[in-house]
């Protein structure tokens, strides 16, 4: 658990927001430590929003937050959070590493939300640190990063480092940093405002169970489900996964059909294609090697599956992915709010 200076003032919380971030995390990150305030009518945070020059950053929904300043503006801070999205797997700025590792030298604590773990490990602040990212960018996270700890947790808060996995995600990880240092009795109440009936354990499994996430709750097709899930670069074979499911493969088709709606080839086929979607638009691999990692043989074959499920070529849906990002690093007037 990480504790906040110990201080009878106010704590102030920094927030480095990067072009395209996600303004559900930013604003679960944000408003506990509101909530906090209001509960307790005393001023325990206060929060201060930087971009990289001091001009306003546009979120991945078009909205816009105007900052409180620049890089240059930028003093000591308890804790300092980098809020990032699809952005932060592309983030490559000499000059935001050089920032984060003074603040380090400085004893302050370092967050990431979302995919700012990549620009945290980037800078080299994560070695010998527990670190999460968001579920679907997991596997080409330690790819880049295999000497790093890297867990499925909700989020990690390891001594003077902490990450989380995103979206409501972030609002868990803040409660942890309230009750680390005003108690869990005013965390829970804070919860209890948002209509959370629990604020999550950082342990806790980023991912619904398979049978929440579906709406199936026959425990044959879940059983098949969770191989192929499980085996994506190297597709099962239909006999393991009956065997797997413990009923015949006559049975379970018609099963996946009566579920899902499909047979089970098309279902396993859509799952591997929705794995390779992830790794085009959150990875740097060849689309080659992004087909191979996704259980075919060629990437001929892989392209007119692909667009057969999501009509486009994965060349053009990465080449629109690129697009995206020149787009986002140019803000424009959508709407304008105030940190």
């Amino acid at each position: 658990m990480t504790k906040l200076q110990e201080s009878s003032g106010t704590d102030v919380i920094g927030f480095v927001l990067v072009p395209d971030f996600p303004m559900l995390a930013f604003s679960a990150a944000v408003e506990p430590l509101r909530i906090a305030n209001w509960i307790t009518g005393r001023e325990l945070y206060a929060w201060r929003v930087f971009s990289k020059d001091g001009a306003p950053v546009r979120a991945s929904n078009g909205c816009l937050v105007t900052p409180q300043g620049g890089f240059s503006d930028i003093e000591r801070f308890s804790v300092m959070l980098v809020c990032a999205g699809v952005g932060g797997v592309y983030f490559r700025d000499k000059q935001v590493f050089a920032l984060l590792r003074t603040l380090a030298r400085n004893a302050t604590c370092l967050g990431g939300i979302g995919t700012a773990a990549y620009i945290l490990a980037r800078a080299g602040l994560l070695a010998g640190h527990r670190c999460t990212i968001h579920w679907e960018d997991i596997e080409t996270f330690r790819q880049e990063f295999p000497e790093l700890e890297v867990t499925s947790s909700l989020y990690e808060m390891d001594r003077n480092r902490m990450t989380c996995s995103g979206g409501t995600a972030a609002l868990d990880m803040m409660l942890d940093l309230i009750a680390a240092r005003h108690g869990s009795m005013l965390a829970g109440e804070i919860a209890d405002q948002f209509m959370q009936r629990r604020p999550r354990e950082g342990a806790d499994d980023q991912r619904m169970s398979l049978d929440r996430r579906t709406g199936i709750e026959d425990a044959r097709l879940l059983a098949a489900i969770a191989t192929m899930e499980a085996r994506l670069e190297d597709p099962a074979p239909l006999a393991e996964i009956t065997s797997k499911a413990g009923v015949s493969l006559r049975h379970l088709q018609r099963l996946s059909r009566q579920h899902l709606g499909q047979s089970l080839t098309d279902f396993y086929r859509s799952l591997r294609l929705r794995h390779a979607r992830t790794m085009l638009l959150h990875g740097s691999d060849s689309i080659l090697e992004v087909a191979i990692a996704s259980g075919f043989v060629s990437s001929s074959h892989f392209s007119r599956r692909y667009r057969e499920l999501f009509g486009i070529t994965p060349k053009d849906e990465r080449l629109k992915q690129r697009d995206a990002r020149r787009l986002t690093a140019r803000p424009r007037a959508v709407h304008q709010s105030t940190a």
